[in-house]
């Protein structure tokens, strides 16, 4: 035909039990990874301190790292922020029966003493516990709502079958997402979690346009089944698919690279959820909608011709 004649060949549908064990072994390993180390949380969810100081040349972000390690704040995280090297910003979690305001001055008092750079205090800010349970209280249900919302609403566009496949996929890649960051121990904050939502924004994006296609092809494809509807449409997408992971991929690294330390564990959510959301639209979403046994009838329209064929 000549309409698919530089349309790719991929056998994606002969190959989804390998990519299945593949999605289930990294699924399982994420929750398990989970289960035994949760997430690094970070000062937004756990209550604590954030100082910001602004010094008079390149920060030494090493040497107040060792001075406050060796003073009693082994958690604390110094990172860089912005593209002089002068800022830094500390941060603290916070301890039970410790006034915020006495760690504040002592990691000053630290750092003055300590250091032979010279620093002004750029802003102080406390978070405290109850504050950080709620953030991730309501971080939880904003998810929950996300998938809520996004389960209704390809249901009502499409079919409950596929409705079932997009939430499938939406649940590998932030699971997949999450259990790499608790392995590697990455700080979870509220960047993060926006970033976590970002992902399933993308990766449902993907999946209905997967969707589309195989429902438009179960319409003009007649004689093909099922399987070599779903190959063929999986394969007319691939280009868009590909094109648009690179150039967001693109985007993603020069954040990752040039961003600095603070924006980095959001870039890095934005990687991986845009490498996994890709691969589950191909595999994960589409394999989960066979599995489900769709068919060409749950998609075709009833015309009036075929009620009255119905009843002779």
């Amino acid at each position: 035909m000549q309409l698919f004649k530089k349309t790719p060949t991929f056998d994606f549908v002969g190959k989804r039990k390998y990519a299945m064990l593949i999605s289930s072994i990294l699924f399982i390993s994420a929750i398990v990874t989970l289960s035994v180390n949760w997430l690094n949380l970070g000062l937004d969810f756990r209550g604590g301190i954030e100082i910001e100081l602004g010094y008079s040349q390149t920060a030494k972000v090493e040497e107040i790292r060792k001075a406050l390690n060796n003073n009693g704040y082994k958690g604390a995280i110094v990172t860089e922020i912005g593209s002089t090297g002068q800022n830094v910003t500390i941060r603290i979690s916070e301890k039970d029966n410790t006034s915020k305001v006495e760690v504040s001055n002592k990691v000053i008092d630290i750092l003055k003493t300590k250091t032979d750079d010279e620093f002004k205090i750029r802003r102080r800010e406390f978070v405290g516990a109850k504050v950080g349970e709620e953030l991730r209280e309501d971080g939880g249900i904003a998810m929950l709502i996300a998938l809520a919302g996004i389960l209704v609403y390809v249901m009502l566009r499409f079919e409950w079958r596929f409705a079932l496949g997009a939430i499938t996929a939406l649940i590998h890649d932030v699971g997949i997402t999450l259990g790499f960051f608790s392995f590697f121990k990455i700080n979870f904050d509220l960047t993060v979690l926006a970033a976590i939502l970002a992902v399933i924004g993308y990766s449902l994006n993907d999946t209905i346009v997967v969707y589309d296609r195989i429902r438009e092809n179960f319409r003009k494809i007649r004689k093909g089944n099922t399987l070599q509807v779903t190959n063929t449409s999986l394969n007319q997408t691939l280009s868009r698919t590909l094109m648009t992971s690179v150039t967001t991929l693109f985007v993603l690294s020069a954040m990752f690279f040039l961003g600095g330390e603070l924006i980095r564990p959001f870039a890095i959510a934005l990687i991986i959820g845009v490498l996994v959301g890709t691969y589950s639209s191909i595999y994960v979403a589409s394999s989960m909608v066979l599995a489900l046994k769709i068919d060409r009838s749950h998609l075709m329209p009833v015309t009036k011709e075929d009620k009255a064929d119905s009843h002779p």
